[in-house]
């Protein structure tokens, strides 16, 4: 019997006596595999993709990102700042409830047995939580600035910064901040990481820990589309957990899965040309989406060594200028990225991509390779670079090129837990890293410059100090302006590339293969997996 058979058996057993229903037509189901398999299901734990997918589905908050990444209303009708950018006062939706569950005690705000609505002060006890010691939460930092949160009535929230922030909503679209049922209106048993009560499209039918995970549709949720018609669409969503990339697409290809996230080298190119087109194969059956990812991949430099080198402007610059990005997205990465020859800031957000970063010249990075010779004397410059076996590839590559213009490179591949402490630590000199955005600001790149972030204690692990770049981020910091700050983050982003304080390499792409039976299904530059409009025919 196939895998395909045995999901649909599987999902008419599960979903039998559900509301009178005696089965599932599997058209209506959305598969998926998640193989780095869900370790909770309570949003305070959604670090990552691979919880935070099902808990987009799960939950929701005040706000959430659209298409374009602007910050749109979610659970909150509208919300005003106050003109020092400190008060936010949220005003929520009308009768928003939390999918049934009986787990909740018949309180005052249920209209029936089960059924809560929702109100500001579940809102209070969300986001308070997440700043409690004793959970633990890998998102307590979305609170930091938060001074106080209260709720003067069930529809108005009002959350106070102890200092202005203008990103601070861009955090809030964040899974961290979603809404849950205040504890005090649950039974005493209750288990959010394995009883999830949210407000989303779908809810929680049965988690299989490893093996499965299925959600069917929220009957009482409350977004409709154009026409009038209640959302979702689907009935259901069934996620795996096969941990082999290789099995992954065999899935796909065999049509037991919906789609497949992300290319691995295991089948990039069974599935795509050199130039990142889909082969003619498969054209007619599968569709293929790319989309900038805020994701900037880049090899740090720590500026505060001692390595003649590295020291001296004219080589870093040198190393930009010594190898062709697009050669190597074309034949490393299958043309998934976008090369990046502006600065930190990536292509999807407004300040990215609007400077002039380095080309590869390798005539101007010899001339700037003689220049480092005149001024040390040193006729044999050399680097190593730090990096992981996933990114060998682009290092050889990149040890290659500048070998032609006369920059001996060694490598040093190390695991990633030891690289990233290397890295927090100060201990390498140059280092294959990656951002990926935790909020769509520029400000989150740019943090990794300022110099009160030097690591470890913070995020800079070039230890970059530049008294101009600092003014600039600190000005930005306090401009509710976003245009104003638009033109600061540009600012900051050319000074970082003037001083060649980093060798940027790509801007990342989210890539996504579809089933052809599959509809609606966007993306945003954080690759977000919102499955609410989506049609399966």
């Amino acid at each position: 019997m196939n895998r395909s058979a045995l999901l649909l058996i599987f999902l008419v057993i599960t979903f039998s006596c559900q509301q009178g229903k005696t089965s599932i037509d599997d058209s209506t189901v959305f598969r998926y595999n998640e193989h780095a398999n869900i370790t909770s299901l309570d949003p305070a734990f959604a670090k990552d993709q691979r919880n935070i997918w099902p808990c987009n589905l799960i939950y929701n908050g005040l706000v959430k990102l659209d298409k374009n990444l602007n910050v749109v209303p979610d659970l909150a009708s509208n919300w005003s700042v106050s003109d020092d950018g400190l008060q936010y006062t949220f005003t929520l939706k009308d009768s928003i409830f939390f999918q049934k569950n009986k787990a909740f005690k018949n309180d005052l705000n249920s209209h029936e047995f089960n059924r809560a609505r929702v109100t500001a002060s579940d809102f209070k006890y969300s986001l308070e939580r997440l700043k409690n010691p004793d959970l633990a939460s890998p998102g307590a930092w979305t609170m930091n600035l938060v001074d106080r949160i209260t709720a003067p009535s069930d529809k108005e929230l009002v959350i106070v910064l102890k200092k202005a922030f203008p990103a601070f909503l861009g955090i809030l679209s964040m899974k961290f901040c979603s809404v849950i049922p205040h504890r005090d209106r649950l039974i005493d048993s209750y288990n959010i990481r394995s009883n999830p009560i949210g407000t989303g499209p779908f809810y929680m039918k049965r988690w299989e820990e490893n093996v499965k995970l299925v959600l069917r549709k929220n009957d009482i949720y409350h977004e409709k589309d154009s026409t009038g018609i209640s959302l979702p669409y689907l009935e259901a969503v069934a996620i795996t957990f096969k941990n082999d990339k290789q099995s992954e697409f065999l899935e796909f290809a065999q049509g037991n899965l919906d789609f497949i996230n992300a290319i691995d080298p295991s089948y990039k190119d069974e599935l795509l040309t050199t130039q990142g087109d889909l082969k003619k194969k498969y054209v007619s059956s599968v569709k293929l989406i790319k989309a900038p990812f805020l994701n900037t991949e880049y090899l740090g430099i720590k500026l505060d060594n001692n390595q003649p080198e590295l020291q001296n402007v004219h080589l870093r610059k040198a190393i930009n200028h010594g190898f062709d990005r697009e050669l190597m997205i074309k034949y490393l990465r299958n043309n998934i990225g976008i090369p990046a020859t502006s600065g930190f800031i990536p292509v999807g957000l407004p300040a990215g991509g609007k400077i002039t970063g380095y080309l590869y010249n390798p005539n101007l990075a010899k001339k700037l390779v003689n220049k480092y010779i005149e001024e040390t004397g040193d006729s044999n410059p050399n680097i190593t670079i730090s990096t992981n076996a996933n990114y060998l590839d682009l290092c050889e590559f990149i040890q290659k090129e500048l070998e032609k213009i006369g920059i001996e490179v060694s490598i040093d591949v190390m695991p990633p837990s030891t690289l990233r402490q290397a890295r927090s630590a100060g201990n390498l000199d140059v280092f294959r890293s990656s951002w990926i955005a935790d909020y769509p600001d520029a400000e989150n790149y740019l943090s990794l410059f300022y110099s009160g972030n030097f690591a470890p204690g913070g995020s800079n692990y070039t230890q970059f100090n530049n008294s101009t770049f600092d003014q600039l981020y600190e000005k930005a910091l306090n401009n509710p302006d976003a245009a104003q700050r638009e033109r600061l983050y540009i600012a900051m982003d050319s000074i970082i590339i003037e001083h060649a304080a980093i060798v940027p390499l790509y801007y990342d792409e989210s890539v996504r293969f579809i089933d052809h039976k599959i509809s609606g299904l966007e993306t945003n530059a954080v690759n977000m997996l919102d499955l609410t409009r989506v049609i399966k025919r």
